[in-house]
């Protein structure tokens, strides 16, 4: 298939291009750079260890965070593994909890974690997808605890009220695991007051393969990967340097830009979002009442086979929800979280907008769903 041929990307949820600039920075680690980090008697070493300490730089930069709560994996989903699995191993006798629209990468720890006996606790969501509050602080009432949640939703794009759990820190003895994977480039983010932070490159225009962790000076976990004793044993192995360059610059570039990036990327989406209803009046904004970021849009096509749908719609790309999840045949487990029959979780689709979304492309899009579904 030709790059002319290919459909209008609306799927930046699931992953995003390398941006030129990060590219331009990670290509000499490759060839005139390639040098180990750990090689440390001769400048070939030097030069990758000197990359690594920049990457480190900006990242602390970006969060506000120390330096030395940096480390370096291969995604998110190796972050939120070594996160949770590598504290529990710690301390079995801690209380988990999280909730039911959590990423898949969560769940299924969660599942490890009780199988090997530690209490697990799966909280629901209101029918909107927002948090109870109220029902989170009875559970952190009951003990010492762990809590991880996303800051933003992977799927629907709603925003949990972060700076709200932060104060429940203040009245209670809990730790707190934040995925902050779809917040990156549109969020704030302040490491002061979290324990543990997990997210990925390629989310925010930087390569795949390679995530970051940031762990609470002083906190331990067992690692995960063992053998060389890297980045203070947390997470042994020759480390990636054009990875690690990519993510480092990558998150100083979302972090940076987040103003343009919300208003780029907002503006696409209420149009989108205002024509869709006026196409289709039936369809569902699905989480629509809550704060939601500004490049995801999940819409009930009510009535519709969202697989069938995705074919007549061949020439726009888009997803039925996480692209962790694309081989089952399930309906999205968070969109049954808040509610949504099997029919209407089957029935939605995600939109997600990027930096190289155009209202006129925006305008061949709604022309091309106008003809298919209107």
């Amino acid at each position: 298939m030709s790059l002319k041929k290919l459909p209008i990307y609306l799927d930046h949820a699931a992953t995003t291009p390398v941006s030129p600039e990060v590219l331009e920075a990670m290509l000499p680690y490759f060839t005139e750079n390639y040098g180990n980090p750990s090689s440390r008697h001769h400048a070939y070493g030097w030069f990758a260890e000197e990359a690594f300490d920049t990457a480190v730089e900006q990242i602390s930069k970006a969060f506000k965070c120390k330096k030395n709560e940096v480390v370096f994996t291969s995604g998110a989903t190796e972050s939120i593994n070594l996160a949770l699995k590598g504290f529990f191993e710690y301390q079995p006798e801690t209380r988990f909890i999280s909730y039911n629209t959590e990423h898949k990468a969560t769940l299924e720890v969660a599942e490890t974690l009780k199988s090997k006996g530690s209490q697990v606790t799966i909280l629901g969501v209101k029918p909107n997808g927002d948090l109870d509050l109220e029902v989170l602080e009875n559970e952190l009432k009951k003990g010492f605890s762990l809590l991880s949640l996303m800051y933003a939703n992977n799927e629907t794009g709603l925003i949990h009220p972060m700076a709200e759990i932060i104060k429940l820190k203040e009245k209670y003895d809990f730790l707190l695991h934040i995925d902050v994977t779809q917040a990156v480039g549109k969020l704030d983010i302040d490491f002061r007051g979290i324990d543990m932070l997990s997210y990925s490159a390629h989310k925010i225009y930087g390569p795949k393969g390679v995530g970051g962790l940031l762990v609470k000076e002083g906190l331990k976990l067992s690692p995960q990967i063992v053998g060389g004793g890297q980045q203070r044993s947390l997470r042994s192995g020759t480390l990636n340097i054009p990875g690690i360059v990519g993510i480092g610059l990558a998150t100083k570039l979302a972090q940076q830009n987040i103003e343009k990036y919300n208003h780029h990327c907002g503006s696409v989406k209420s149009k989108f979002e205002s024509v869709i209803k006026e196409i289709f009046p039936e369809s569902i904004i699905n989480a629509a009442d809550s704060s939601r970021v500004s490049n995801i849009s999940n819409v009930c096509f009510t009535g519709y086979d969202g697989e069938d749908l995705m074919l007549k719609l061949h020439n726009i790309a888009v997803s039925n929800g996480s692209a962790c999840n694309s081989a089952t045949t399930f309906p999205s487990h968070v969109l049954t979280a808040m509610g949504l029959s099997s029919s209407d979780a089957f029935a939605s689709l995600r939109f997600s907008f990027g930096w190289g979304n155009t209202m006129e492309q925006l305008d061949e899009v709604l022309d091309w769903m106008k003809e298919v579904i209107g």
